[in-house]
């Protein structure tokens, strides 16, 4: 196994720090874009900046530090986040824009998680084939 690829962690590897990249774009553009971008009536921003930004700052930590299961379970909530894109990008101009940066964003994380945990996979099973 390369680069620390560990049953629980996944590598280093180019796919890891595409998919870390675009989890945190993710996370800076919907606190930019609730706060500063197209931000919602006032009295909104607070519940809108916690339920946007809070999920991803949940799984902050557990994607830094390489878990297999995050990275499978932030995969799946990025989901989300590219329907509100979607939704988002067939709204008005402002929006419009940042709704296809999400989309982008959750569509590069999903992709290159998946393809970081299916390589680690990979190298796991070939490991356990050599004991």
């Amino acid at each position: 196994m390369d680069q620390g690829e560990t049953p629980t962690t996944v590598a280093r590897s180019p796919a890891y720090w595409s998919a870390l990249g675009c989890y945190i774009g993710l996370i800076l553009l919907m606190i930019a874009w609730m706060s500063w971008l197209s931000p919602p009536p006032p009295a909104l921003i607070t519940p809108l900046l916690l339920v946007f930004g809070l999920p991803l700052l949940l799984g902050l930590r557990g994607v830094l530090h390489r878990r297999r299961y995050t990275l499978q379970w932030t995969g799946m909530l990025v989901l989300a986040y590219g329907i509100h894109g979607m939704v988002a990008a067939a709204g008005e101009p402002p929006g419009r824009w940042l709704g296809l940066a999400e989309i982008a964003l959750a569509a590069g994380y999903f992709t290159a998680g998946m393809i970081s945990l299916r390589a680690g996979k990979r190298a796991i099973k070939a490991a356990k084939a050599q004991r």
